[in-house]
């Protein structure tokens, strides 16, 4: 005997037995009536009209509504009347029809409903922390906490369950291909180059700590050596980083490798397992994917993971060479962003403060333009395709004429003002359907980047990244002009993957860590374990890996990878269901020779 869960009424729970139930929730429809049914689920609504007592009953199928009539069975119905909202039951009755005026077009089982016979309460339930309905706003903080509730929402059920469905067939692909799943550690040592490790101490080896692994890229280049060709694995990662709405501090990644492979044989790989993963989500997308390279990227949407539903900007300084708006050198775009129409002055305002931000020009009055510059104009036109609806900008850098920036910034800012517009106007040019799916490999990226901060070049992908053959040299005369064997997958401006061919000769990485600033002893007891692995025969080998949270947040239509991982942390890291991280008693920290800091 217990109490329900608003602490009224007693209610007798009921055990399950040998209860077996016929069918889901959302299974029935009009050709089950007649049947008898036992269906078992969490109570979704209740509605008590007096003699009737209608619930909806719900399970990860669906919801199905059941219907407790007191000239039918009195008992049942008392019991019913004790039942509330998301307790766990089980009913037997009879399927019928609904009549027309009450069928509910927006269920699937909304013709028929269930008259219940018997009636067992499996569980009580206090009363939810939040509504069960996915068009109510829900905090998110509250969602977290209550995370075992959140994921009985209908919205949440969906999105784990495509990612199942997705990850079955990532599986599926990869086998096909030849390729062999196998784990490797989760418990490795600290190289610390890119992001923080999560760092774990060794109680049996006091003073050591080991590190969980930011990916498994030095295994996987191991079990080539292995000789095992093709390995893959559906992996947990770890990076102690600043976290946004598509970052965790333990994440998910397709991780893969192949011996003897050059880059388009990764690209056909990964095409066909992607087809096959967005056909279980229910989408077709056709291969092969678009190919630019890394410059050609920078060139025509200043970033390096663009996205290709919006055109491409195009260079005109060319054009205006002369002229009071040139751009003193550096490059001068136009923007074009179909269909928008006529925009008012205080949103021409709006582009031109944040082009302002970014230190740029914006020029947003195509017709003056064309006035004042009607020759140059008449060739951007031609050059664009604009039409009379569309929304044309040009913007160049609002530096001095000695001030000196990279080219590269000044792309990247013209960059961020192309998809500034773009979402600004979403709503009327309709190129940004989260439905329409624009895949593109970008290839041949920089080897190198200069921190200043560490006053070195450091590697743009990482450090194991195979040069281009004919730039081998350039790796101490001319670092800023390698390029390398590194290729990324991008969907609609979002990154969803990084691979490269890798150094599978140890004189080769020597050169690369030497180039990195790294000394040989330095190399040594960092990758001296990598670097000995290579001189065993190593064979050519090449491979990617692919943010599995990042892909199913696009193919759910969500804007946070929070929403697609079953108990993901908050924005800070912590877990507010489980109120990690913790403090832990004393005697670990002393059995693992950690002081305690008190807070």
């Amino acid at each position: 005997m217990s109490t329900n869960g608003e602490g009224q009424h007693p209610v007798k729970l009921d055990f399950l037995g040998n209860l077996r139930r016929t069918h889901k929730c959302g299974e029935l429809r009009a050709e089950n009536a007649g049947d008898r049914v036992l269906l078992m689920g969490w109570v979704h609504r209740r509605r008590d009209l007096g003699g009737v007592i209608f619930l909806h009953l719900r399970d990860i199928t669906g919801i199905t509504q059941v219907v407790f009539r007191i000239e039918n069975a009195a008992e049942v119905h008392a019991r019913a009347e004790h039942i509330r909202g998301e307790f766990v039951v089980a009913v037997e009755g009879n399927v019928e029809k609904r009549s027309a005026e009450t069928v509910n077009p927006n269920l699937p089982t909304g013709e028929v409903e269930v008259v219940v016979e018997k009636v067992w309460i499996l569980n009580e339930s206090k009363p939810a922390p939040f509504p069960m309905e996915d068009d109510l706003s829900v905090g998110e903080e509250s969602r977290l906490k209550h995370r075992y509730i959140d994921l009985r929402r209908h919205r949440m059920q969906q999105n784990i369950r495509m990612r199942s469905d997705v990850s079955f067939a990532v599986r599926n692909s990869l086998f096909e291909q030849g390729f062999h799943e196998i784990e490797t550690p989760f418990m490795t040592r600290s190289t610390p180059e890119g992001a923080r490790d999560f760092i774990i101490p060794s109680r049996l080896s006091p003073g050591s700590f080991y590190a969980l692994p930011q990916s498994p890229q030095i295994f996987k280049q191991l079990l080539m050596v292995g000789g095992y060709e093709r390995y893959f694995q559906i992996v947990r990662c770890f990076r102690d980083e600043d976290l946004r709405a598509d970052r965790q501090p333990e994440f998910t990644q397709i991780d893969l490798e192949m011996s003897f492979v050059q880059q388009p044989d990764v690209f056909v790989v990964i095409e066909k397992m992607l087809v096959r993963a967005f056909a279980a989500a229910g989408f077709q997308i056709e291969a092969p994917f678009q190919r630019i390279t890394y410059r050609e990227a920078m060139d025509s949407y200043g970033i390096d993971k663009p996205d290709t539903r919006i055109p491409p900007f195009h260079r005109v300084e060319s054009l205006f060479e002369g002229t009071p708006i040139s751009g003193n050198g550096l490059p001068m775009v136009a923007i074009l962003i179909p269909k928008v129409g006529q925009i008012s002055r205080k949103e021409r305002d709006e582009l031109k403060a944040f082009g302002q931000e970014k230190n740029l020009r914006v020029f947003d009055d195509a017709k003056r333009l064309e006035r004042d510059y009607p020759e140059q104009m008449a060739k951007v036109r031609e050059i664009t395709g604009a039409a009379e609806e569309d929304l044309l900008l040009l913007a160049n850098w609002a530096a001095e004429p000695d001030a000196h920036l990279p080219e590269r910034e000044a792309l990247k800012a013209c960059g961020q003002l192309r998809l500034y517009a773009a979402q600004k106007y979403a709503d009327r040019h309709k190129l940004l359907d989260p439905k329409k799916f624009n895949f593109l490999w970008v290839v041949d990226f920089p080897m190198f980047e200069w921190d200043p901060e560490e006053n070195r070049w450091v590697a743009a992908h990482h450090p194991f990244t195979s040069v281009h053959d004919e730039d081998l040299d350039l790796l101490t005369t001319d670092p800023a002009n390698c390029r390398a064997k590194s290729y990324d997958i991008v969907l609609n401006g979002v990154e969803l993957g990084s691979g490269s061919i890798r150094i599978h000769r140890a004189d080769v990485q020597q050169k690369v860590f030497s180039a990195l600033g790294f000394t040989p002893e330095d190399a040594q007891h960092r990758f001296g374990f990598l670097l000995e692995g290579l001189s065993y025969g190593a064979p050519p080998h090449g491979g990617i890996a692919l943010g599995l949270d990042r892909m199913v947040m696009i193919l759910a239509g969500e804007t946070s990878i929070r929403d697609v991982i079953a108990f993901p942390k908050t924005a800070r890291g912590t877990d507010l269901m489980c109120e990690a991280p913790s403090d832990v008693p004393d005697k670990l920290l002393r059995d693992l020779g950690i002081m305690h800091i008190r807070k």
